[in-house]
């Protein structure tokens, strides 16, 4: 009897899997049938109707880097809808594109809030500065503006606001988030060495609120920033920066009169009123809106293909060893990219592109390596992005040119080193205890363990050799004394535009600047741009997203329901090298 009831659930126990089995297949063949509808319809061309309008909405679509071609990543697991995603070279080359496109009449900035770095806003911003100068108009609307919408807006020729909206101009804060009282009610202990008065990244691990150094660091840091803003939006509404400072700091924006009276918008309307101003800018009672995504697919005027070509090289994320992707920075998919337009004869200059805040010391010394015997064959030309910082600084800082934004932040020289010690975690918290079988003294250095005192000063010997090096790579890259470089070193962050002044960086810009400086420094008039790291094949990226399996700390952080972008920095510093260099990242810029 009792052999027949097992046989009955063995058989529903397979007719359970074989259903569950059956539905994860519908729904993985569902999602590979959009997926291939979305990858077609991407690259469907595009025609410009007359009298276009080209409309940038920033608050529906993020700006990156690099785009994903697997859908599969775009897919937001909460709505289950795909996530729009454009990249920044898109933006500037669809504004440039537009520039002299007869049949388009103008622009419409429709963003209340923007899904973009502040240095990626600024680049577009430049942008939109340099198509303004054609004498087509910009109009902005917005029911109401964050700060960085309002940042991208003020540079309209006319701004609207809804009569009921405001414009949250209340200046920059940083706000870190700090672990230390987690760890210690899990019973971790985190083990640091480091080296460097400011270097912040791991006080969020052993501290509960801001050391002295990395306060004084990140109020000059936002002062920085903040500063560049406000006289920004000054040059743009006729106002001074201490007029914009004080209305930051009484909240004068408080109502959509005020903004006008104060001259941030020309005028409050709903947004059936603002189809009649753009009927105007389309000089026809019929116009249409072309959106930046739809544009990229416009072709541009026929053009004679130059053999000569500039390489952007892309490296976007923390830095590891090992592979990278669009998303991620791997020491050797890097390393290859730079190799493959070192040795290509018609690559007559790279850019490389850099928005990391570091990683491990060892990759970020592997992708440097690379860039000094690519310099010695082509000129090599930084551009940075929001940041390139600690690791980021360190793969750039051989470049015969580095550009950034003044928003960008950079800097961070500095080495740490962080080992876990999960034994009490292990026994107290999972009831886990450990012995241990070993032929050397030192044979189980670990994370399940305490560091000796022999452990620890071997450690920082390590550690200060990688800063040695890092510093000097520093000081033959930039033409500096080691000294000049420690002192500006430490691990203290700065801003691009604080940066220039002290030698860490050559000129202010985005990647057109540095695309322009690669030309002339290659000495050629005629060249087409390619980008790599080349992107997988769409179908093979979708194949392998499906055949990937989840890292253990990935499979334990969904299992238990927290795993968010505020719990991936812990990942990355647990799953990263011992030593590393990388900037105080885990912080919210508002």
């Amino acid at each position: 009897m009792q052999i027949k009831k097992n046989k009955m659930k063995s058989f529903f126990k397979n007719i359970i899997s074989t259903i569950l089995a059956i539905i994860s297949s519908i729904f993985i063949i569902i999602l590979l049938f959009f997926g291939i509808i979305s990858i077609l319809n991407s690259e469907k061309e595009q025609i410009v109707k007359p009298n276009s309008i080209l409309t940038i909405d920033l608050a529906n679509t993020s700006i990156v880097e690099r785009t994903v071609i697997n859908p599969f990543q775009e897919i937001n697991p909460l709505s289950g809808e795909m996530e729009k995603t454009i990249e920044l070279k898109q933006v500037l080359d669809n504004i440039e594109k537009a520039k002299t496109d007869d049949n388009i009449k103008g622009i419409y900035i429709k963003s209340s809030f923007v899904n973009a770095g502040l240095s990626q806003i600024e680049e577009i911003r430049n942008k939109l500065l340099e198509f303004k100068k054609t004498g087509k108009p910009i109009v902005s609307y917005g029911e109401m503006y964050s700060q960085y919408a309002y940042y991208l807006a003020s540079i309209a020729t006319t701004i609207y606001l809804n009569p009921e909206g405001i414009i949250d101009l209340k200046g920059l804060g940083i706000t870190q988030m700090f672990f230390k009282g987690l760890f210690e009610k899990l019973d971790i202990d985190i083990q640091i060495i480091r080296h460097g008065k400011f270097k912040s990244a791991i006080e969020p691990f052993t501290l509960n609120k801001m050391s002295h150094a990395n306060r004084k660091q990140m109020e000059k840091l936002l002062h920085s920033m903040a500063d560049n803003i406000m006289d920004s939006i000054a040059s743009q509404r006729g106002l001074t920066l201490s007029e914009i400072q004080n209305h930051a700091d009484n909240l004068s924006l408080e109502n959509a009169q005020k903004c006008v009276d104060f001259n941030y918008v020309d005028a409050l309307l709903y947004q059936d009123q603002l189809e009649d101003s753009l009927r105007v800018i389309s000089e026809d009672s019929k116009f249409n809106f072309i959106s930046l995504k739809k544009y990229t697919n416009v072709k541009k005027k026929k053009e004679k293909i130059s053999r000569n070509k500039i390489a952007i090289i892309y490296a976007t994320g923390s830095i590891a060893s090992g592979k990278g992707d669009e998303t991620s920075i791997g020491s050797e998919t890097t390393a290859k990219a730079i190799k493959k337009a070192r040795n290509d004869k018609n690559v007559k200059a790279i850019v490389f592109r850099i928005n990391s805040g570091g990683g491990s010391a060892l990759a970020s010394d592997v992708i440097w390596r690379e860039t000094i015997l690519a310099k010695k064959e082509k000129p090599l030309v930084v551009s940075m992005g929001d940041f390139a910082a600690s690791g980021g600084y360190y793969i750039a800082c051989a470049a015969d040119s580095i550009v950034a934004n003044p928003t960008t932040l950079t800097g961070s020289i500095g080495v740490f080193g962080m080992i876990p010690n999960l034994q009490r975690f292990y026994e107290n918290k999972l009831g886990i205890t450990m012995d241990t079988v070993k032929t050397n003294k030192y044979a189980d250095i670990g994370i399940n363990r305490p560091l000796t005192s022999f452990e620890k000063n071997k450690i920082q010997k390590n550690i200060e050799h990688v800063y040695n090096t890092f510093i000097t790579r520093v000081a033959d890259g930039r033409k500096l004394s080691k000294t000049a470089v420690d002192a500006i070193g430490q691990g203290r962050v700065w801003s691009g535009y604080d940066a220039k002044h002290i030698g860490l960086v050559d000129t202010y810009g985005g990647i057109e600047k540095a695309i322009s400086i690669a030309v002339e420094l290659a000495n050629i008039t005629e060249y087409r741009i390619i980008s790599l790291p080349k992107k997988k094949d769409p179908f093979t990226e979708l194949a392998m997203t499906l055949g990937k399996e989840g890292s253990i700390s990935e499979i334990l952080m969904k299992k238990i329901g927290v795993q968010t972008k505020l719990t991936k920095p812990i990942e990355n510093l647990l799953e990263q090298d011992i030593i590393q260099t990388r900037i105080p990242f885990i912080i919210e810029l508002k």
